[in-house]
């Protein structure tokens, strides 16, 4: 019997005149967790859909269980145990999840469908398998994307898959979520079970995975142990350049007062929060999910009010009880989930870019097609968003590109503050170094970044100073340059006893 669980060599595949693979090759032992890793268009997401029969390939052999199968079609590789858990949960919107679990599947009463039976099962097997509560007769359409993920993840185990294969997995899932799926990936394999594990959060690689594949520009450049091998050596043969880049940290001199948090408090959420972001600052803000950091900045925004305290803009007291207030106040918000909170998919670059700017582009009424179509043009030009078009769908841009668009859309509502919730989630290396160039940017012409995260490289590498939070307050305040990930964990865990000063 072969050791080789799944073997994709020399896969060529286009797409017009654009040659989305080259010759690229993946081979996953039995029994191992295997990453593969690359920029976005590095073709990781082409090959897995190659190996799912969502694409033909062009040239190149594939083989599953050292068999080469006549055909790849997505019926046959679920009947040879592949099952491949997409970015973007593949679940039909209007059936529960009871039935999303059980499609194909069903349980029966001879020949009638059981549904309490299937309801109470669907919901022991999410509570069994990642410890959370999700009743069997919520919509698909109802539930958020981190519940849609379990659900797509809880269905494939149920089909006892001999090779899954996980498609940024973590994107949406709040860290102890991510722990426990980590816990059943590493049982899968010690089961013997294959895993093909694909994301942009390159601590998860280095910590889950056996070895790694690392694709660039359509090619394998590399197979390694990510164990043993440095990770600035990883991100080198990624983005084909030295990990020194990737933070391209502007040392601007602090301005005014832009945002005041002055003895804030809501009720279950944070309190006597208190820190001043100034223009020509980035300030990061994290914290463990429940530390009251999210709901800070969602306050900050206008998305939820507080009890206590006041907020400041420009050292005035500012009351911003909405998003459109705080929009007129100069703020913009780049949200965490992007594709549902962010941006409308399925309408057009431009028209995403002006969504908060059309006020200042309109005439009695009237859209001024021709100067928002010149701003349009310029902000494509300036962010570097690649693009057939301004007219392009959204939904066809890649992760990088589409979070640019967003910056697009406050640049064009021309804020003073930006703040930003988890920026770089699901964003290849080559596209996070351009957001963060366009920070400095930003910085440099006066603008203020507020930027909450949880990667710790990220906060040191961008960020003028960090605060800390734990169980709703203020914990640490710290200085990048004068502190370590080590110590920015401890704080946010709870391992450091507070030293909190307002700043």
């Amino acid at each position: 019997m072969t050791e080789e669980a799944l073997a994709l060599r020399d896969i060529v595949k286009s797409f017009g005149a654009t040659r989305a693979l080259d010759g690229a090759s993946l081979v996953v032992r039995r029994g191992t967790i295997h990453g593969l890793i690359g920029q976005n268009g590095a073709g990781k997401s082409t090959i897995i859909k190659i190996l799912g029969g969502l694409y033909q390939l062009d040239a190149g052999r594939i083989l599953i269980h050292g068999e080469e199968p006549r055909s790849v079609t997505p019926r046959l590789v679920e009947e040879l145990g592949v099952h491949i858990i997409h970015q973007e949960a593949l679940l039909v919107p209007g059936l529960t999840v009871a039935e999303a679990l059980f499609l194909g599947n069903e349980l029966r009463h001879g020949p009638l469908l059981a549904p309490f039976s299937m309801r109470r099962r669907a919901e022991a097997i999410v509570r069994e398998t990642f410890g959370v509560s999700l009743s069997g007769n919520m919509l698909i359409s109802e539930l958020s994307a981190a519940q849609r993920q379990i659900v797509q993840i809880t269905r494939a185990l149920l089909n006892k898959p001999r090779v899954l294969v996980f498609d940024e997995p973590t994107a949406a899932l709040v860290r102890r979520e991510a722990n426990r799926l980590f816990d059943i990936i590493r049982g899968l394999r010690d089961e013997g079970t294959s895993i093909v594990y694909i994301s942009h959060y390159l601590e998860e690689v280095r910590d889950l995975c056996d070895v790694v594949t690392i694709l660039r520009n359509g090619r394998d450049v590399a197979t390694v142990d990510p164990r043993t091998t440095p990770m600035a050596e990883i991100v080198s043969l990624m983005i084909n350049r030295d990990i020194h880049e990737m933070f391209p940290k502007q040392v601007i001199p602090c301005g005014k007062a832009a945002l005041t948090l002055q003895s804030l408090g809501k009720a279950g959420a944070y309190e006597d929060v208190t820190f001043t972001l100034h223009a020509g600052e980035i300030l990061g803000l994290t914290g463990l999910v429940g530390s009251g950091a999210k709901e800070v900045l969602q306050t900050a925004f206008g998305l939820t009010r507080h009890d206590r305290g006041q907020i400041l803009i420009g050292g005035k007291p500012a009351r911003i009880g909405s998003p459109g207030r705080a929009i007129a106040r100069r703020l913009g918000l780049v949200p965490e989930d992007r594709r549902h909170q962010g941006v409308a998919l399925d309408i057009s670059v431009r028209e995403n870019m002006t969504l908060a700017s059309l006020r200042g582009l309109t005439r009695f009424g009237l859209i001024d097609t021709r100067r928002e179509r010149g701003q349009v043009m310029s902000l494509i030009e300036r962010l570097g968003i690649k693009t057939p078009g301004p007219d392009a769908r959204l939904r066809d841009l890649s992760g990088g590109n589409q979070q640019k668009v967003v910056l697009a859309k406050w640049l064009s509502a021309k804020s003073d503050i930006y703040i930003l919730d988890e920026p770089t989630v699901a964003i290849d290396v080559a596209a996070k170094v351009e957001i963060y160039r366009l920070l400095g940017d930003l910085v440099a012409q006066g603008a203020a970044v507020l930027i909450l995260s949880s990667d710790l490289m990220e906060l040191q590498g961008i960020c003028d100073r960090v605060l800390v939070m734990y169980r709703g307050r203020i914990v640490r305040r710290l200085v990048p340059a004068e502190t370590t990930a080590d110590e920015i964990l401890a704080a946010a865990t709870g391992a450091l006893a507070p030293l909190d000063k307002a700043a």
